[in-house]
């Protein structure tokens, strides 16, 4: 069921990336245009970036505003760059943060397992446990920088990894993963509270987190 679900929304979302990417072409001057229709249509579409890593900066400055901060990676690179560090350093105090990563640990047939083998036909570089590592890697990081923090809970999860979520109670960048492609040169789409969009991807988001397992310990209160 659950895979069905995502499933679903993932369709729901490659057809709109597929008209907006078609028509603008990740172009600056005409966001506006998506904006207006966004606004007439209700699906809170902002702005669609070529490629994931033009959106870093924006992301740094929306994680400075938010609340809350929702994460759901495919390996969680983003989470040690300089996107991320004023809140580890404690310049930003959210009244919660939440990761979700791959289980790193998932055997028979994984959904790490099944991406690893997509990136390994057009990555040459890339061994079918290289991400397996990455994603350990990344977890470690975390799990020192969370030592500082509070109301910050990492989970694993293994479902189908489909995209990339870095959401905040105003605005959520969603970038869908291609088998073609690694996921920071994929197109990322901005999306506005409400709409339907920013409410697809915390769909994603609370279906992973409902199935995943804690990473870390909990929290200190």
């Amino acid at each position: 069921m659950t895979a069905f679900l995502f499933g679903v929304l993932s369709s729901l979302a490659a057809s709109a990336i597929a008209l907006v990417l078609g028509l603008l072409r990740g172009s600056r001057p005409l966001w506006w245009l998506v904006t207006a229709g966004s606004w007439c249509t209700g699906t809170g579409l902002g702005r669609v970036y070529r490629h994931q890593s033009s959106a870093e900066q924006d992301i740094t400055r929306d994680l400075s505003r938010a609340r809350w901060i929702k994460v759901m990676a495919g390996r969680g690179n983003v989470l040690t760059r300089e996107v991320f560090s004023p809140l580890w350093s404690g310049e930003l105090s959210p009244e919660s943060v939440q990761v979700l990563l791959p289980d790193p640990g998932s055997r028979d047939d994984s959904w790490l397992d099944r991406r690893s083998r997509d990136v390994c036909r057009f990555d040459p570089g890339f061994t079918p446990e290289l991400l397996r590592i990455q994603v350990r890697t990344n977890m470690d990081y975390l799990a020192h920088v969370a030592s500082t923090q509070r109301n910050f809970a990492l989970r694993s999860f293994n479902l189908p990894n489909t995209c990339r979520v870095i959401a905040t109670d105003r605005v959520a960048y969603v970038t869908f993963y291609s088998n073609s492609a690694h996921g920071r040169n994929s197109p990322c789409l901005y999306a506005r509270a409400p709409g339907l969009l920013y409410s697809i991807a915390l769909q994603q988001f609370d279906i992973a987190w409902t199935n995943s397992s804690p990473a870390l310990p909990a929290p200190r209160p």
